[in-house]
């Protein structure tokens, strides 16, 4: 309860009301009560000189006990008091209430004391008789004439039990209590009203405040008075209004630098003061197959798991300047070009890292100095063996003609084989570059497998090799121009062929899976090394780092593009020793 402003108000201010309703309580209590005592101290005073008069003539004469008796019976009587009457010594000679006879001497009495010194005396205290809070008045009784002049005959007491005054006061302070009570409610009603309506304002306010975190700002204030909490409220609107501004600009920023690091093919880290990952881009989550939720907060060695990036970090941090190197992770087969850059007084202890995949470019690279090698090799052979036949031809084969005829028949070969090689390149150019349209038409994808297997079935005659294939009756039509497709059954076959041993088995397999049909060429031959498995589909590049097998190391390359041309996928599974199987998709026919 405390925890409200409203209460920590209006209880202090409740707690006040009730102590000073209290402590004037407790006055008016003491007062009334001396005041009361005073006003009876006075009456019984009275009463006893009146007994003292009557009780003169009957002291002086010396009256009988009986007497004096009746005398202290009847004025008790009739003032509703306790009398006592004692002569000089203290001897008690009669009482009202008790029988005088065995009673104890009283001259030691307070009342008694004064009243033998001043001729009055007034005492509250215990009666030792009775056992409870008395108001006692004693006065000196003088002989008849001579009022305080001579010596006193004896002295007459007046008791009144206070009782009676204790339940007057006890009366007024229940009604005394009551009122405080009454006081005490309203006042309660009062002051909860007070500190509700004093802090209806500070509340709203505190509502618009827990709305500022989920962005909702008000754009007027929530009270127009012009006391504090009015001053208040402008002055938290004016800076709400500051504030949105403020999200809104860094909103934006935010915005454009979310959709710039998203749309960046460039890998961007940024680590903290000890290391930690502070923020990643999608682009750096694809390169090291990480996400940004188990990045945070890590450190580069735990998000990389590469100490090569660590002691790029180490060394711009030690620098203060940037540092770029050159990381390749063979893991990944990638290569990276990375940049560390500190980021000074942006974010003071931070370092920008910036990644860039330049595995592609190295990869093109690596083809383009393969395919000029190969190229060469490729021409290099056919020339070299053209430019020795002619050289021969021209020294002393016109003199042979048969041997002539040799040398021309050798180099009509080499001749047709630079013209095929020729040949196979422009084709190869023209499906790059979309120059060769494909027919697209609903074609049975056995029709295609079965051309292919009649034309190469007597070349696999030859090579000792048997051929089997399996095509399931119900295979769905396929979306293809069947000349091309029957090409790359035909290179593929080709293939297989001319790398499987003899007495080997060449296995051709169609199904459909999906929306597509996938056929499957498998061979039983020596297989391709997990290195050269990637690039075997490239121009001109060959398995066999002799180059003996022969061919342009063109058809692949072919069959690749042509099946891409047709919207489908190529790929290749093989381990060494067990043979190669290639695989394509070809869409189903809608």
């Amino acid at each position: 309860m405390f925890q409200s402003i409203r209460w920590r108000i209006a209880v202090p201010y409740i707690l006040l009301l009730l102590l000073t309703l209290l402590g004037l309580a407790t006055y008016v209590a003491s007062t009334v009560r001396q005041s009361y005592i005073n006003q009876m101290q006075t009456e019984i005073t009275a009463d006893a000189r009146l007994i003292a008069v009557r009780a003169a003539a009957a002291l002086q004469d010396g009256a009988p006990p009986d007497e004096l008796d009746r005398i202290a019976r009847q004025s008790a009587a009739i003032l509703n008091r306790r009398v006592t009457i004692i002569d000089a010594e203290g001897n008690v000679l009669a009482e009202s209430h008790e029988a005088a006879a065995g009673m104890e001497n009283h001259m030691e009495r307070p009342e008694f004391l004064q009243a033998w010194t001043d001729g009055e005396g007034i005492s509250l205290r215990d009666s030792e008789t009775l056992g409870s809070e008395m108001l006692y008045a004693a006065v000196a009784v003088y002989p008849p004439g001579e009022e305080s002049a001579g010596t006193p005959l004896g002295y007459v007491r007046v008791a009144l039990p206070l009782q009676q005054i204790q339940q007057f006061i006890n009366r007024m302070l229940r009604i005394f209590l009551g009122l405080t009570l009454a006081a005490a409610l309203i006042s309660t009603l009062i002051a909860a009203w007070i500190a509700s309506r004093t802090t209806r304002s500070l509340r709203r306010l505190t509502e618009a405040v827990r709305q500022v975190p989920a962005g909702e700002l008000f754009d007027e204030p929530v009270s127009r008075n012009s006391d504090e909490f009015g001053q208040l409220h402008l002055a938290f609107n004016q800076m709400a209004v500051r504030l949105r501004k403020q999200i809104n600009d860094l909103d934006t920023e935010r915005s454009k630098l979310a959709a710039v690091l998203a749309q960046m093919t460039d890998g961007v880290i940024i680590a903290g003061e000890e290391g930690e990952v502070q923020l990643i881009n999608p682009a750096a989550e694809n390169m090291f197959s990480i996400t940004q939720e188990s990045a945070l907060g890590r450190t580069l060695a735990e998000a990389l798991r590469s100490h090569q990036f660590v002691d790029l970090w180490q060394q711009c941090k030690q620098s203060g300047e940037t540092v770029s190197t050159s990381i390749e992770i063979p893991t990944r087969r990638i290569f990276l070009q990375a940049v560390a850059t500190p980021l000074g007084e942006s974010l003071p202890g931070s370092i920008l890292l910036l990644f860039q995949d330049l595995t592609r470019l190295r990869h093109l690279e690596t083809v383009r100095r393969d395919f000029i090698s190969n190229i060469s090799h490729e021409l290099r052979t056919p020339l070299a063996s053209l430019k020795a036949l002619t050289e021969t031809l021209q020294e002393s084969a016109f003199d042979d003609p048969p041997a002539a005829r040799r040398f021309l028949q050798r180099m009509e070969t080499e001749v047709d084989a630079l013209s095929l090689m020729v040949s196979e390149l422009l084709e190869l150019s023209r499906i790059e570059s979309g120059r060769v349209p494909l027919q697209l038409k609903a074609v049975d994808p056995k029709q295609v497998i079965q051309v292919a297997v009649d034309r190469m079935k007597l070349q696999a005659q030859r090579a000792g090799l048997e051929m089997v294939v399996d095509c399931p009756s119900g295979t769905p039509s396929i979306l293809a121009d069947q000349p091309r497709l029957e090409q790359v059954m035909v290179n593929l076959l080709h293939n297989a062929i001319k790398f499987t041993p003899a007495g080997g088995r060449i296995s051709i397999h169609l199904e459909s899976s999906g929306s597509e049909a996938l056929f499957t060429v498998q061979d039983t031959g020596p297989g391709i090394t997990e290195d050269d498995l990637p690039r075997i589909f490239e121009r001109f590049y060959k398995a066999d780092r002799a180059r003996t097998s022969g061919g342009t190391g063109l058809g692949l390359a072919i069959a690749r593009h042509l099946v891409e041309a047709h919207g489908g996928r190529i790929w290749a599974e093989s381990q060494v020793g067990r043979g190669s199987t290639f695989r394509f998709s070809i869409p189903l026919a809608s």
